[in-house]
């Protein structure tokens, strides 16, 4: 059964993109059939991170509003066979999307694709709704910063109000994916403890995904850190949080953490 996840937070550069990027291609390399979809119209850049930009030719508002067909859209990774990008428009704005349209490509995407990840632009404006707007599953992503936190909280409470699961009474799983998370830093008081970010927030840790130059350096040259740098510490970091989608127990560990209190935090129920 095909599930659909928006990855979303309030604030804008907290690692959206990046981590829909790469969680989609671990997922892809594990066998799953995955289409990760840019609603950031206007502002396009997952496909600059997916390393397809130069072969977009039409997008998601195209798909939308019926001047292209989804199979013209869609654009298979030349690495990983089972992973597809469907590219935002450059070009027009978030009021091109229409709840009814993004309605009827989802359900067209959940026809073939056993992941399809919305990678949602930042704040609680048009774009973020609609990504949110038929979504099975959140992954929330949050950096170690009150400003981050705060705004995830908020952001949490749409999930939990203007989702399609919401309003019909169902329950939307949510996930915590914590990024740029610098465990000397936190040790010093620079930067939020793991503990102190999911006491606020009480959802579910899948992630902690710590600072990296191997993110910007995978980013420049258009791949997902899980493709470029596969061994590296970060790209280890998403593709144990993306078994941890598929249901596989893989343990989490923080290094300035007690492995009690992570394990402890990390079976929390979502709220």
């Amino acid at each position: 059964m095909s599930k659909v996840v928006v990855v979303t937070s309030g604030k804008g550069g907290v690692g959206k993109t990046t981590s829909s990027a790469a969680l989609g291609a671990a997922l892809a390399q594990r066998g799953q059939n995955v289409v990760v979809v840019d609603f950031d119209v206007g502002l396009r850049n997952l496909d600059l991170v997916m390393g397809a930009e130069r072969r977009v030719v039409f997008d998601l508002v195209n798909v939308v509003q019926g001047d292209a067909k989804l199979a013209q859209a869609l654009i298979r990774d030349k690495r990983v066979e089972t992973l597809f990008l469907l590219p935002a428009s450059q070009t027009r704005d978030k009021e091109a999307l229409t709840e009814a349209g993004v309605e009827q490509v989802i359900a067209q995407l959940r026809e073939r694709f056993d992941w399809i990840i919305c990678d949602s632009p930042a704040g609680i404006e048009k774009g973020a709704a609609l990504a949110m707007r038929f979504a099975d599953m959140a992954i929330v992503v949050t950096n170690p910063e009150v400003s981050s936190v705060r705004d995830s909280d908020r952001i949490i409470g749409m999930l939990d109000a203007k989702t399609r699961r919401a309003e019909d009474g169902e329950r939307l799983e949510k996930h915590l994916l914590l990024t740029r998370y610098d465990p000397a830093r936190a040790a010093r008081g620079e930067m939020m403890k793991v503990e102190d970010v999911l006491e606020i927030l009480a959802i579910p840790l899948l992630g902690i995904v710590g600072e990296s130059p191997d993110v910007l350096t995978a980013s420049n040259v258009g791949s997902p850190v899980t493709l470029h740098n596969p061994t590296s510490v970060v790209a280890l970091a998403y593709r144990d949080a993306a078994r941890r989608l598929l249901g596989e127990d893989v343990p989490l560990n923080a290094p300035t953490q007690r492995q009690g209190l992570i394990s402890r935090l990390f079976g929390r129920r979502a709220a």
